[in-house]
């Protein structure tokens, strides 16, 4: 498979259509149709269809995408690598919001100064958006919280946190799911892992909230709770950072809901500057055993320094 058609194929996608393709390729538009035709003729599929003025994927194209992915990204990889050695290139990152605001700093800044020909694109967004956004292929890794379905994915733990419970001040001690019931719910959208075992939680107890309130930020939720709308379930670390975080009123999670942890997860071949950014990972979190909540066998490796690191699996 010719590497310049799948650059060309690429390029169409990402531009959102032949002319701007052309114009990135500098090339001229029927150049581009052309070679989108031939490439087709020859795999014996159609890569596009036509909606409205656009082009969108056909199901083969969509497979192609992320063969033609990885394969672009090995080839820029090995000549990078021949030409100079140097770790360089664009690491395009997915993390939770509380990653992003809280772990991820200290650990970006000792990459960068340390990979400084390695730019990094950041999306956040909940866990099941990330998986999403990996699985099209519009971040090569991502940072998530348990639970979550591995997969064929490869991951390695990065940070453990703490999730608390927090409400008004004033309000009495929250210990049991009965004590939730009725309350307003403060949290992310619908694919947010600590939504998602505080809602587990309050079902094992037979309790649910009055309504939810979907918000896009915990400066928002925090902010919310403080004022009394109701109560969310927050890392530990980001409410010590959040401006309202003195607010608001802290209550503990049963012990097995209390313990979380975020995992670095990707597909595939691990580029050069992912595997320099799992090199720095906290090393306490990356040679800890794995928690039982995840039931996926894992694997040690010593090579300078020691990583868990699981492929497949089950539920986390």
């Amino acid at each position: 498979m010719d590497l310049d058609d799948l650059h060309i194929f690429r390029c169409v996608v990402r531009e959102g259509g032949v002319t701007r393709a052309a114009e990135r390729l500098h090339r001229v538009p029927s150049n581009v149709t052309t070679r989108v035709k031939q490439f087709e003729e020859r795999l014996g599929v159609s890569l596009f269809r036509r909606q409205g003025r656009g082009l969108i994927l056909t199901d083969a194209g969509r497979t192609l995408l992320g063969h033609a992915e990885r394969l672009l990204q090995m080839a820029d990889l090995a000549e990078q690598e021949l030409r100079s050695g140097v770790v360089r290139g664009v690491l395009r990152l997915g993390s939770l919001e509380s990653a992003a605001g809280a772990r991820l700093p200290p650990v970006l800044s000792a990459f960068h100064a340390r990979y400084p020909d390695v730019s990094i694109e950041l999306q956040t967004g909940t866990t099941s958006t990330l998986l999403r956004r990996l699985e099209r292929f519009e971040v090569e890794a991502a940072f998530v919280s348990e639970p979550f379905e591995t997969g064929s994915l490869s991951s390695v733990p990065a940070f453990d946190e703490e999730l608390v419970l927090v409400s008004a001040k004033g309000t009495p001690a929250l210990r049991h799911p009965a004590d939730l019931g009725g309350r307003t719910l403060v949290a992310f959208p619908h694919g947010c892992s600590y939504r998602r075992r505080l809602m587990e939680w309050l079902a094992e107890g037979g309790a649910s909230p009055e309504r939810i309130l979907d918000l896009g930020s915990y400066h928002a939720i925090v902010a919310c709770v403080a004022a009394g709308t109701g109560v969310a379930i927050v890392p530990a670390e980001v409410l010590d950072q959040a401006v309202l975080g003195a607010s608001v009123q802290r209550h503990p999670l049963p012990r097995r809901l209390r313990r979380n942890r975020t995992h670095l997860v990707w597909s595939g071949e691990a580029s050069a500057p992912l595997r320099a950014l799992v090199d720095l990972l906290p090393k306490s979190v990356v040679t800890s055993p794995p928690s039982a909540r995840s039931g996926c066998a894992a694997r040690s490796r010593t090579a300078g320094r020691a990583a868990v690191v699981t492929k497949g699996g089950g539920r986390r």
